[in-house]
This record gives C-alpha cells, structure tokens and sequence, in this order.
C-alpha cells in the first residue's frame, strides 16, 4: 500500500515558523506552527518512534496516508509529511502535518467546564462523531480507539475525529500500573474497549468502534470519564460480565430527544457485537435529536464562551443564556459503578462536586446566613462552589496543612508540587473531597472560613 500519495506535499522546518509545543501522549508530541507560506497555523505530530533519520517511521505516514484517504469535514484533516528538527534541536524527525484545531479536545474542554457542555452542543457532537465514524467505515477504515481526547474542536466548537491512523498503537500503549511489579495495562482507551476486545486472540472489527461511540455519547452527556473510581483490572473483569455506565440519572432529565440518545448509547454499547448499530443508523437517530435543538447552538457556544473567558467572580452577576435552553447539571449524574458498594458510595458523593445545580442555584443566601451551618451544610456549600473555589482559594497550602491527616501523605506531595493554586485546589477536589465525603469537607469549609472570610461570605456561608 502506498504510504501518501503524490499530492500531499512534505513540509520541512523552512516553511515553519512561531513554532509552539502543545502536548504529548502515548503516541508522542504535538506542536503548534505557522505556515509561511500558506499563512495559517498547522499542528506537528510526531510519534515516540520518529525519531530516526534514516529510517521511514511507517506508523506515522501509514497514519497520514489514512487521514489523507479519509479527509472530510468531520475527520481531521492531513496536510503532508514533516520531517526535520522541532524548536531548533538537533535531531531530525519526522511526523504529520495536520490541520490545528484551536479548541482543543471535547477531553479538554469538559475539564475546564468542570462538567458537560449545554444540550444543544452535545446534541451536535454526538451526530458530528456519528457521521465522521459513518465516513471513516465507508472507506474501510476502523478508529479502534474513539474517545473524548481523540474528538478535536474547531475555533465554532465543531467536532472532528482524529489519530485513527495510528489507533492500533494508541490501544495497545502500556502504562506502568505501579500496583505490581511487572503489572501492565493499557493507557486510558480501555475504558472505551468492547468487552470481546479483553480477549487475548481478538481481532478488531468495525463493532469495536460501535462500542466505544456508546461510551463517549455518555461521557458527552454526563462530562464525566466513564467507570472514574475503578482502576483497570476492575474494569477488565466488569465489563465482559455485563456493566455499564449507569444512566438511571440521565432518564430523569427531561429534555427533548434524551431518550432517543440514551437507547442508542445503549444498544451501542450491548455485549453482542453483531446486535450493535451501524453509523448510518446512528446518524438517523442524532440528525433528528440535534434538530430539536439546532435553534439553540449560538446560545450554547455564547454561554460556553462565558463559562471559560469570564472571571468567575463575575458569572453570578450576568445575565445567562441559561434561560434559553437548561445548561446539563452534572451534579445530578452518578458515575458508572463497576461492582463496587465502596465506589458507589464514594461516586455518589463526588457526584455533587462537579458544578451547581438548578435548585441551589435558586437558594436563598440569605436562609443559609441566618443559622450556622450542619456537618452537611458545609459539606455540600463546597460541592455547590467547586468552580468558584478553585479559581478564587489562594491560600491552598495552608488549609492543606489545618486538614492534618485527612490529606494523605502522597496526596499532599502532589498538591504541593502544583504549580498554581487553581491546580492544587483541583488536585485536593479529585484526590481527598472525592472520597473523604463529609467530613473532610466540613473541615476544609472551617479552614476556609478562617482564610478567606470574605468569599464565603459572598458565596452565601454562615456570617
């Protein structure tokens, strides 16, 4: 098989400029650059492996002759073959030139809502995915490794999907588990692998892809990592036997064409792959849902805008395009349970932690200043102000220190190592509110009043 054909034009460091690193992964790294020539910037990825400079790396052309034969408007687009030495160093590489997308990752993007995006987008990236993934299976070509970090977003929060080229590799990457000595496991995608795919003599086949389209519509839904508190060889055992991302939560929510969704999620998801949806039946099923809320999707993005330009000091006191279509509540949504009472209990606590909820929102202040807060009260004015507390608390260490042995000594390492106090609040939220429950959390809401009285005042705590 011919690796790129004719027309896709090698790009070297002379047509590159302002040249910007982006981030890495299993697969390798990613920078950003500006084409001199074609005067719009364009993204590098360069595998671990594209390293030699004498050697084709056939994995990474293997995976821009793909890209190439499957570019449409919602694959990631291939612009040609890089080769040479990346921010001036010394060694020749080579990797893909593709097109930039300045959002980032639907991955990326429900981190920094802290949740998941408003109806009518969710909606679009559910029936954007479906047609890419129709596009990709027409061509004869298999993903083997959808997920949220592989769904890119343009500057309009479009969704495209990308490192289908190089899924084989993306799948079978082995972390260090640091459970056991010599004890593997692949790197997050297993929590979007089929249960058939757990077996050692398994070859992919487009039902794979099926599967793994049903998790990401719930990760969608929920803005939440699919089976959060189970670690991999819970997963490995739980899945074939039948569990799945619970959506008890999601059923009660009533919004147009939910429930349309959820069934698919659902029969994608189904253990027997031949029962599984073909794309073009998705498509049928997400056309229809998101025109129920096409009308919305300005609305959507002004109010993703707000929710990650404006300082959070300031979003209480704007007008919300909210009113216009219900933002999803994320703090209703349980994470999936993989056999575990302990998880459940631990998930459903954390459950709360991820934004306000309508019915807070509509608290009165004034009813929680009157009386000093309970236990609970505490616990839940901190799962209520996750994202304002984040961004606001500046004095993370030396509440840390005040919650004495309810951090753990690994987990203090890892907030003090943070180099900012947004990302030692949001370590201390993942890795000690997560399952401290109650208690530790009343006691972070004391520590915090004696810190920053101020903000809690303003948030509507006990003064």
């Amino acid at each position: 098989m011919a690796l790129l054909s004719n027309k896709t034009e090698p790009v070297g460091d002379e047509s590159l400029d302002k040249w910007e690193y982006v981030g890495s992964g299993g697969f390798g790294h990613v920078y950003k650059a500006k084409h001199r020539k074609w005067r719009f910037d364009v993204a590098i990825k360069i595998p671990h492996n594209g390293a030699c400079p004498f050697v084709p790396d056939e994995k990474a052309l293997s995976e821009a002759y793909h890209m190439e034969k499957a570019s449409c408007e919602f694959v990631l687009r291939v612009y040609g073959k890089y080769q040479g030495c990346p921010l001036g160093g010394t060694h020749m590489q080579q990797g893909i030139v593709m097109e930039f997308m300045e959002r980032g990752s639907v991955q990326a993007l429900l981190n920094d809502l802290s949740g998941p995006p408003p109806w009518p987008l969710a909606f679009r990236w559910a029936n954007q995915v479906a047609l890419g993934m129709n596009f990709l299976h027409s061509k004869d070509l298999m993903h083997q490794d959808l997920k949220p970090s592989n769904v890119l977003l343009n500057d309009d929060f479009n969704a495209k999907i990308a490192d289908f080229g190089l899924s084989r590799v993306s799948t079978s990457v082995l972390n260090c588990s640091g459970e056991g000595a010599g004890e593997e496991q692949p790197g997050g995608s297993y929590k979007y692998m089929p249960p058939e795919a757990f077996e050692a003599s398994y070859e992919p086949v487009r039902a794979f892809d099926r599967y793994s389209y049903g998790i990401l519509l719930w990760s969608i839904v929920t803005g939440k990592e699919p089976y959060e508190m189970a670690d991999y060889n819970l997963v490995v055992l739980r899945i074939p036997m039948g569990d799945r991302p619970s959506c008890e939560k999601i059923d009660q929510m009533k919004v147009e064409g939910l429930k349309e969704l959820v069934d698919l999620m659902q029969r994608c998801w189904t253990k027997n792959p031949s029962m599984r949806p073909t794309f073009q039946y998705c498509i049928e099923v997400t056309e229809k849902v998101f025109l129920k809320h096409k009308k919305g999707i300005h609305d959507a993005i002004r109010e993703v805008l707000t929710r990650l330009e404006s300082p959070p000091s300031n979003q209480h006191s704007k007008t919300s395009v909210a009113s216009t279509f219900p933002l999803q509540t994320p703090g209703a949504l349980p994470n999936p349970v993989c056999g575990s009472e302990q998880s459940e209990s631990i998930d459903m606590d954390y459950a709360r932690s991820v934004s306000k909820t309508a019915s807070s929102s509509v608290q009165d202040p004034a009813s929680v200043c009157t009386a000093k807060l309970s236990v609970t009260d505490k616990s839940r004015f901190v799962d209520d102000n996750m994202a304002e507390l984040i961004q606001q608390v500046s004095e993370v260490m030396a509440i840390v220190e005040e919650l004495g042995h309810m951090v753990h000594g690994e987990t203090y390492s890892v907030i003090e190592a943070k180099e900012t106090s947004q990302a030692k609040m949001r370590a201390l939220y993942q890795r000690t509110f997560r399952s401290g429950g109650v208690k530790v959390k009343a006691a972070f809401y004391d520590a915090l009043r004696r810190h920053h009285p101020e903000l809690v005042e303003r948030l509507g705590g006990d003064f």
